[in-house]
């Protein structure tokens, strides 16, 4: 099998274990944990930067690599919206379905062909277009069918959650595009570093505001958070790294699927069909685009 897509499924197992806890540390409706606390999104990204600043330097000084990698304008590109984009989308993660919240941040490719064209000046060819609009499409359809049932209650989607979902892709969009100008002038751990060296200031300062102690195994997953974390973004960008990205890029999208099953079965998400449909499109859109942008 194709390196590239070991690494793009691994990255997807990986963010679906972090989404799980962030979910339940966000105060998800389950019944696997009794009494945990509610963390803000904030404390839960400052967590998973620690842990990730800690092995990336490990990693990095028993390598021997330049600490601050070589291309430092788009490291600090990749690491600024990776940082606004993690960061939004654990919140979102608190506030939305699990299924919706992930599946609009796969909106994060279209977002990189558009931040392609205005900055690079790359061409989009008319077929593309279409089925860019194929993909929002499904967003309306989410964003219309407001009334959705979860927790087995009636309950609405948020237009202020759903947009920021989307600024959220957009800044993922523009950390895919840092990670594939860095392909040949930094090595992935680089890459990852710059993350988590941008966050944690920006964190410590949000955390002023809000902050909840840890307790007990509440520390565990805080901890599985960074680890899980650190493993999707080097996966992530390995596979990035790897090979094609029209051969690539659609394994990613079996996260879609994870988190729409982990909605269902442990935190009591049922979605509609006409939010299914929205979801369908959207990812639709967004596996047709990679595969004719790369044809």
């Amino acid at each position: 099998m194709n390196k590239g897509i070991i690494y793009i499924i691994l990255s997807g197992l990986c963010f679906l274990i972090v989404n799980f806890f962030v979910k339940l540390l966000g105060g998800g409706s389950q019944n696997l944990v009794e009494g945990l606390q509610k963390y803000p999104g904030h404390e839960l990204v400052l967590a998973r930067s620690i842990v990730s600043f800690a092995i990336s330097l490990f990693i990095i000084k028993k390598r021997k690599l330049p600490l601050f990698g070589n291309n430092k304008r788009w490291l600090i590109i990749r690491g600024v919206s990776g940082t606004i984009a993690l960061t939004i989308f654990f919140y979102t993660i608190h506030y939305l379905p699990l299924a919706i919240a992930a599946t609009v941040q796969y909106l994060a490719p279209i977002f990189t062909i558009i931040i392609a064209v205005i900055f690079l000046k790359e061409k989009v060819n008319t077929l593309q277009w279409l089925f860019i609009g194929l993909s929002f499409s499904g967003v309306v359809l989410i964003a219309l069918d407001k009334i959705t049932g979860v927790n087995a209650e009636p309950e609405q989607i948020s237009f202020f959650w759903l947009g920021l979902g989307l600024i959220s892709a957009v800044f993922s969009g523009l950390a895919y595009t840092a990670i594939i100008k860095l392909k040949s002038t930094d090595a992935p751990i680089t890459i990852v570093f710059y993350f988590p060296m941008i966050a944690i200031p920006i964190m410590i300062l949000l955390c002023f505001y809000s902050f909840t102690i840890p307790q007990g195994i509440e520390w565990f997953f805080l901890l599985l958070i960074g680890i899980f974390t650190q493993l999707a973004q080097i996966s992530m960008t390995r596979a990035l790294h790897s090979g094609n990205a029209s051969t690539i890029t659609p394994f990613q999208y079996l996260g879609a699927i994870y988190s729409f099953l982990l909605g269902y079965f442990i935190f009591d998400e049922t979605l509609n069909m006409i939010v299914n449909i929205g979801i369908c499109l959207l990812i639709s859109g967004v596996i047709v685009n990679v595969v004719i942008r790369k044809c």
